[in-house]
């Protein structure tokens, strides 16, 4: 992924996605949203997100987003922004040597 050519949508992405989890907070006034299939109202906001994303590519589409498309792959735009956001740590306990884990200090926050 060509960082020069996406950085700017990243930024997009955690910010908006950082945005809609507190906006989706304040919209339960306090309250706990319900566990629903064994899910917290945190986990389904990340699953949704994550949905909201899921692709398959063909090899030769891929190569050619890499090339000249300023958003990141779906995948990135899933694990990378989430494995920045404190709250999709709590959400779902993410731990050091979990897949989704990133160090405190290499974690990218916007405002």
């Amino acid at each position: 992924v060509n960082a020069e050519l996406t950085m700017g949508e990243n930024i997009a992405d955690l910010a908006g996605v950082a945005m809609a989890y507190k906006a989706y907070r304040l919209s339960l006034q306090g309250k706990e949203a319900p566990v629903i299939d064994g899910y917290t109202g945190d986990q389904r906001f990340f699953i949704g997100w994550a949905q909201g994303w899921a692709r398959k590519y063909r090899d030769d589409d891929l190569r050619r987003r890499l090339l000249t498309d300023p958003h990141s792959p779906s995948e990135y735009r899933t694990n990378v922004i989430m494995s920045n956001l404190p709250e999709f740590y709590r959400a779902f306990d993410v731990k050091p040597g979990d897949k989704m884990y990133r160090a405190p200090a290499d974690r990218v926050k916007i405002w």
